[in-house]
């Protein structure tokens, strides 16, 4: 099997400066922009609990944003490859960051809480298993060293004309037509 190297270039601009620039720890903002050729810019700035602007993305939250995200891709890819058919899915990621009295601090960890809504003829059971594969291949979950626990939900959609709804009612959308929740004891995998 051959490797190959991915790229990736940012341009990060401090935009916080108020005229005196750093002469004070009080006296300059934490904005900044994140930017790429292509992708809209992402206005940034610290944690509110750090001076920050809590109107814009901190480092904190995208870190956990990427954790998400990786994972949610990796996990289509891994359901399409089954013969899984995802309908929906939505995750609200929780990040636990530990400062110390020095100011230092780390993430201690990062549960993902994705829900999965898939066709009823999908198989729920591998449904769920396959969130269990995605942190073997999950290339921001391989990179970060602390724990990353998931506490999937997997959902079935209800067929159209089910018992929950009359032929003349209008459609549910489809994340709405729930018929089954799975939801398995949490597993921490990284």
């Amino acid at each position: 099997m051959t490797t190959h190297d991915h790229t990736y270039d940012l341009t990060v601009t401090w935009t916080g400066n108020r005229g005196t620039g750093t002469g004070s720890y009080a006296g300059y903002a934490r904005d900044h922009e994140v930017s790429a050729a292509g992708p809209t810019p992402i206005a940034g700035s610290a944690d509110p609990a750090f001076r920050g602007d809590p109107s814009r993305w901190n480092p904190e939250q995208l870190l956990v944003a990427s954790l998400a995200q990786c994972h949610m891709l990796w996990y289509l890819h891994l359901a399409a490859q089954a013969g899984v058919t995802v309908v929906a899915y939505e995750d609200h990621p929780h990040g636990v960051m530990r400062t110390g009295a020095d100011g230092a601090g780390q993430f201690e960890r990062v549960t993902l809480r994705p829900q999965a809504t898939v066709t009823a003829g999908s198989d729920v059971d591998l449904a769920r298993r396959l969130h269990a594969d995605v942190p073997g291949l999950c290339f921001i979950a391989r990179s970060v060293s602390f724990p990353v626990d998931h506490e999937p939900e997997i959902l079935v959609a209800r067929e159209p004309g089910s018992e929950a709804g009359s032929e003349t009612a209008p459609p549910e959308p489809a994340a709405a037509r729930v018929e089954e929740a799975v939801r398995p004891a949490p597993q921490e995998k990284h």
